[in-house]
């Protein structure tokens, strides 16, 4: 069975019916290469709505990884801090620039990374700390600044899964977007987020001294922003960069989407609270876990996963699903022990990460998804309980 033939995918792109209308604005107005109308109209909204100090949409998030490692400098030997649970985009950007990974282990209650654990990895080459908001769940951002700003370290805040999350920060009595508390934030809009453009991401630079060097590395390396605002009166080679901006095109299709936020996250949590009511008792009885929200953390419904108490239940769920025409999905293989880098990582153990690894499973959740489909896969999961799944 491929992919077209399920019944009910795992994720299904969802169109809000404007997205054509401003691309087709977008071709006529002549101009549809980067930094155009929509990019704008998208930048302007991030900084209004999250309180974010600047934002580059980018074409992925991963370029956006990659313009903070030339932001903050990273050379050769440097050493970045981040969960080994995470997708291999967060370790690339550094990676391509010379440093090596520190991989820190998971919470027990979340697959986030293990606050606790920053102080023992930290040496004086350690250069930043990047903290991953797994399925849109605010890491212990309190704990992380601290932890940076003691010993000095940059905090990049890995938020594409975290549009419209937040930090709730007890001893300020607030509450913080995820993405405006690091130095530096990115984010993704590919597919399977719940704002999409297809592929794309953001860039957002919260410390002011990154800037004017952000403009100039994500024009390849010119001061060509600066010559638009007639800061100078020509452009010209200043800097390292690279093509990072996206075409207007794919900004329109974004802006479409977000004037559809509210709705889209709406729907998306409607879903996310049907799995998680009817499966509560399912889970117990299978020693099964659902998704925990720390209480410093809010939910922004991008995906909903239980951890199977071993591999070997997690790929009978998987199995059985995909029998009932239904697409669930493991998620990420833990980075320390990939074949790429487990030479480098050394024999450190990181137990959290590899459960995680190993007994991860994620539901179909998608605008679209029917009340008909969500309901079908809560029985089959109900059902499931005559197989043996130990």
């Amino acid at each position: 069975m491929n992919l077209s033939q399920y019944q009910i995918p795992y994720n299904k792109p969802h169109l809000t019916g404007r997205e054509t209308e401003y691309i087709e604005d977008a071709v006529k107005s002549g101009k549809i290469s980067g930094n155009g109308k929509y990019t704008k109209l998208c930048q302007n909204f991030f900084q209004d709505q999250f309180s974010f100090r600047k934002c580059l949409l980018t074409t992925s998030c991963t370029d956006a990884l990659e313009m903070a490692a030339i932001l903050l400098d990273i050379q050769d030997g440097d050493e970045v801090i981040m969960p080994s649970f995470t997708f291999v985009s967060t370790a690339n950007a550094f990676v391509l620039r010379g440093a090596k990974i520190i991989f820190a282990d998971c919470r027990s209650d979340c697959p986030n990374i293990d606050e606790n654990s920053l102080e023992e990895l930290i040496t004086p080459r350690t250069k930043a700390i990047v903290p991953v908001h797994y399925s849109g769940v605010a890491c212990n951002m309190n704990k992380i600044m601290q932890v940076a700003n003691e010993h000095g370290i940059y905090v990049i805040e890995d938020a594409a899964q975290a549009i419209d999350s937040y930090f709730l920060d007890s001893t300020m009595s607030k509450r913080k977007s995820l993405g405006s508390i690091g130095h530096l934030a990115t984010f993704s809009f590919h597919e399977t987020k719940n704002i999409i453009s297809g592929e794309g991401g953001m860039l957002v630079i919260n410390d002011e001294k990154f800037v004017e060097r952000a403009e100039i590395i994500w024009e390849k390396g010119t001061n060509r922003t600066a010559f638009f605002r007639k800061k100078v009166n020509k452009y010209e080679w200043v800097d390292i960069g690279s093509s990072f901006l996206p075409s207007d095109i794919i900004a329109a299709f974004l802006y479409a989407q977000l004037q559809e936020m509210n709705d889209i996250q709406q729907k998306r949590k409607d879903i996310w609270n049907a799995y998680y009511k009817k499966l509560s008792q399912w889970a117990l009885k299978h020693e099964i876990k659902l998704p925990i929200l720390p209480k410093y953390a809010t939910n922004n419904a991008h995906l909903f996963y239980m951890v199977a108490k071993n591999q070997n239940q997690q790929q009978k769920i998987l199995t059985y699903l995909k029998e009932q025409g239904i697409l669930a999905v493991f998620h990420y293989q833990s980075l320390h022990k990939s074949k790429f880098y487990r030479k480098i990582h050394g024999s450190r153990e990181l137990p959290q990460c590899d459960k995680y690894s190993s007994s991860l499973v994620r539901l179909p959740l998608f605008y679209d998804l029917k009340n008909n489909e969500l309901q079908h896969v809560v029985e089959s999961l109900l059902a499931f309980e005559k197989i043996e799944i130990t």
